[in-house]
């Protein structure tokens, strides 16, 4: 039989290991994206997207408006992905560095072609919004005009055009949004 200074010492070994390893463990389980391309021409596009991810419970966010990118961090996988869903909710798209986080396309848009288009909530909390979604929208081929304003929750577009498209349009420009009718 170990005498007990063994016993107690392998014992205090033993544990230590353990709690190294479960430090390892919950150190791998924290996920962190970054989204390359999003909008964030401005303090309000910057405050935006932290009040987006703020509604996730344990994420967190990092903006860089120079660089166009968004970092969010969470305990695990699953609220990243929230977090990422949030962001895209508000009105903002990009690209994710992560394949397990996908930024998911979420406007409704048909493959169709329509002669007018409601577009509901992107976001426009300044001039460079707007200019930004005008931006995208005059690369949508046959696109005629829109209503984007600043502070708009809805603003329409008219022309004769493929809606889907004018998602992709501004997705491109790292905002996105709903159609509506």
């Amino acid at each position: 039989m170990p005498s007990p200074v063994f016993h107690d010492s392998m014992k205090k070994h033993l544990l230590t290991f353990l709690a190294t390893l479960a430090l390892a463990v919950a150190a791998r389980a924290e996920s962190s994206v970054k989204l390359t391309g999003v909008h964030l021409c401005c303090k309000g596009c910057v405050t935006g997207a932290e009040k987006a991810v703020a509604k996730v419970g344990g994420a967190t966010v990092a903006c860089d408006a120079d660089a166009k990118t968004v970092t969010v961090t969470a305990p695990d996988t699953a609220v990243a992905q929230k977090a990422v869903d949030s962001l895209v909710a508000a009105g903002y798209f990009g690209k994710s560095e992560d394949p397990a986080i996908k930024v998911k396309e979420t406007s409704g848009a048909k493959d169709a072609k329509v002669s007018t288009l409601a577009v509901n909530e992107v976001h426009l909390c300044c001039k460079k919004c707007v200019t930004a979604v005008g931006k995208a929208l005059e690369s949508v081929k046959g696109v005629s005009g829109n209503t984007a304003e600043k502070g708009a929750k809805t603003f329409a577009v008219t022309g004769d055009f493929n809606a889907k498209e004018v998602f992709t349009a501004l997705q491109k420009e790292g905002l996105t949004g709903k159609a509506g009718n």
